[in-house]
């Protein structure tokens, strides 16, 4: 059994917006092989109800949502579906419909990018893809985050592997609302350790109280990688152990990793990252504000980046 078929045996049903139920087998053709994520499959396809246009559809593990969602039970925490449902902004993946499977399993389908993810262009140090446009990337991926915290959700998962470019590399997308939460007390108190651990702000790490700040830590060390193609904590651990790293030893400044960035905006990424909450960039807003004041992402002449 193919892996399509293996995630067609999953589902059933017609699809409808706001929880129907939806048949992949019936529905769907198969355009992109399917990619297995923490908590989903994630596959590209025609969808043969809307005239073969592409599409993303994520289906969910059950189980693994479950034991997620069982934590915020008396809450009444909104599913990563109707969060996505939410979200309509032109650097954030438009979510189209929600449902679920004959056998229980969420669905949601969703527009579909086919750029590379940012996590592939700073692995494989893909400068290609970037010359010339990281501050207007910059710029767009700060306005994502001010959308999701103007609606009042932490996203909880910022992370280069979730900000895809546009096919034509003059733009980006957030993507993946499995981790987001309100933004309201009872999902900020002590205790919910969830993230990718390299970008992980050490008071989820230390299960501490959070707020929108944890966002902004993982946004810092995304441009920082963004920029210099490398971590600001380099080092062969990439488990949750790493994280332990970002309140005990200090980050490579981002001058030093990379010479030829700008002191400007070096000096605004290095407080998204400041592991002390209280002398972290306290809100997107101010971040953007300190964005409007840098004219280059590299000085002219400068030394190259430290690779």
């Amino acid at each position: 059994m193919g892996i399509f078929d293996s995630v067609k045996s999953m589902l059933g049903g017609s699809g409808k917006s706001g929880g129907g139920k939806i048949d992949l087998k019936e529905r769907f053709a198969l355009e992109r092989t399917a990619v297995t994520g923490t908590m989903a499959k994630f596959f590209a396809a025609k969808d043969l109800h809307n005239d073969g246009k592409i599409v993303g559809v994520k289906v969910l593990d059950p189980e693994k949502v479950e034991a997620f969602e069982s934590r915020f039970r008396h809450l009444k925490k909104p599913s990563e579906g109707e969060i996505a449902m939410k979200m309509h902004h032109r650097n954030i993946v438009e979510t189209y419909e929600v449902g679920v499977s004959t056998d229980g399993n969420p669905v949601l389908i969703m527009e579909y990018i086919a750029g590379p993810s940012m996590q592939n262009i700073i692995v494989k140090k893909q400068e290609e893809h970037v010359a010339g446009r990281r501050l207007a990337l910059i710029k767009s991926m700060a306005e994502a985050l001010r959308y999701v915290h103007a609606l009042e959700f932490i996203h909880r998962d910022i992370c280069p592997r979730n900000f895809i470019l546009t096919p034509d590399r003059k733009d980006v997308k957030l993507i993946d609302f499995g981790l987001t939460v309100p933004a309201l007390p009872p999902y900020m108190a002590p205790g919910n350790r969830t993230g990718t651990p390299l970008y992980m702000s050490p008071e989820i790490v230390r299960r501490r109280p959070t707020d929108k700040r944890v966002d902004l830590f993982s946004l810092g060390v995304t441009y920082y990688c963004l920029i210099a193609f490398r971590h600001p904590w380099q080092g062969d651990e990439v488990t949750g152990r790493a994280a332990l790293h970002h309140d005990t030893s200090p980050p490579l400044p981002l001058t030093t990793a990379c010479p030829n960035v700008s002191p400007a905006l070096a000096r605004t990424i290095m407080q998204m990252i400041e592991p002390k909450v209280d002398d972290r960039t306290p809100t997107i807003e101010h971040f953007i504000q300190s964005l409007a004041r840098v004219k280059e992402v590299y000085v002219e002449g400068a030394a190259s980046p430290a690779n």
